[in-house]
């Protein structure tokens, strides 16, 4: 009985329409993952078996593709395993999808470490997949799948002598698609908007209200508790101190700001007082309807229960708003209220570096850049002071 060739050693079969014998053996693979095929023929099956030992010394001998060692895909997923500690569940989900959607289908096969260098990731196989990718992608999802790449080949590097990170040879980054870019509300878009929502009655008109009277992160409006909400103050404190909110938290993993100066107390103006008021009164009347089901985690903006709404819940309740408010929901997301602060708070005189605190960035070069679009365009300081020091002789 004739014995089985072994995995890898290729394999014969008839082909009828060519009425030859043919040898078949893969010797590689290309960076999307699509075998590298050789192929020979005869007219005896013979001499097929001949040519396909042939094709397997060959590639024994360097003159065929290698195959075989530590593979990209390989890498990254044992990156996604162990490299993302202490990352929230969001971060992890957003990278896997990024890896399996356009890493690993592209350059998953790619070998890192091969001595004969036929099969082994390149610096070129980088830029022309960053190339491509530019073409349907934004430029920060760009970013984020170099940093991948880079991350999950510097982690192999420490543990397998003679790997190169190619990756840190690609500094220059393709300019991809254009993101959607933020926008804000204006005055108008703005009092309709509040108009509404107080009108509605509801969490997430509450929400939408503080939200666009503070600049709260929509991450850190989430998780505000009732314990750092002072609707009163102290006016008898020297200086007084005025109803305000502690922004300590987030919903960052270990529930940390984005910043050290991201934890700020921020003054609430009179509307989102009454806001937060209203809230309040509205979370009782659900803690009594909720029984046993009600969970006091003491979450000013919860759901029903008690619980934490998500960035789902909070995007379907600000689009239902702005569609009363007669806007285009799909036009809009809840992080947008923060930069219609900005952008009305600029357009009304004060500072960029007032807003800079606020808002709870580490510098005005933060704020610049960020919000670049919400910002007046033209400083008007320098020329108030010069028409004040200089007249015009002719006015």
């Amino acid at each position: 009985m004739a014995t089985r060739r072994s995995r890898g050693d290729g394999g014969l079969y008839w082909s009828e329409p060519r009425q030859r014998w043919i040898a078949e053996l893969t010797v590689g693979y290309r960076p999307n993952g699509k075998r590298i095929v050789r192929k020979a023929s005869s007219k005896t099956k013979t001499g097929a078996k001949a040519a396909l030992d042939r094709l397997v010394e060959r590639r024994k001998e360097g003159t065929a593709t290698a195959v075989g060692g530590l593979t990209v895909e390989k890498a990254v997923r044992d990156w996604l395993r162990h490299g993302l500690n202490g990352r929230s569940a969001s971060t992890v989900e957003k990278l896997t999808i990024l890896t399996e959607t356009h890493i690993i289908p592209d350059l998953g096969a790619r070998v890192l470490l091969d001595p004969k260098q036929k099969n082994e990731l390149s610096a070129d196989d980088v830029d022309a997949w960053l190339a491509e990718k530019a073409e349907v992608l934004a430029t920060r999802t760009l970013q984020d799948l170099r940093s991948v790449l880079r991350r999950s080949i510097n982690r192999a590097a420490k543990r397998t002598k003679g790997i190169r990170n190619v990756v840190l040879l690609c500094d220059e980054l393709p300019v991809g698609r254009d993101g959607r870019r933020s926008k804000s509300l204006t005055l108008a878009q703005a009092v309709a908007v509040l108009a509404t929502a107080e009108a509605e009655d509801s969490t997430y008109g509450d929400y939408t209200v503080v939200s666009l009277l503070t600049g709260a992160r929509t991450e850190e409006a989430r998780p505000l508790s009732w314990s750092e909400v002072d609707k009163d103050g102290r006016p008898d404190a020297t200086p007084p101190i005025p109803p305000h909110v502690n922004v300590w938290r987030s919903v960052r993993a270990g529930g940390d700001t984005k910043t050290k100066k991201s934890r700020r107390s921020l003054a609430l103006p009179g509307r989102a007082i009454e806001a937060l008021t209203r809230q309040e009164r509205r979370q009782g009347r659900q803690r009594e309807l909720a029984g046993k089901r009600w969970h006091e985690l003491g979450i000013v903006f919860a759901s029903d229960v008690g619980t934490e709404l998500d960035a789902a819940n909070v995007r379907r309740g600000f689009r239902r708003i702005l569609k009363l408010a007669g806007l285009e929901p799909r036009d809009w997301t809840p992080r947008e209220l923060r930069h219609s602060f900005v952008s009305l708070l600029s357009d009304s005189g004060l500072s960029i570096e007032e807003i800079s605190r606020l808002v709870g960035h580490s510098d005005t070069k933060v704020t610049e850049l960020v919000y670049r679009h919400q910002l007046r365009p033209v400083i008007q300081n320098g020329a108030t002071a010069m028409d004040v020091l200089f007249p015009d002789p002719a006015a």
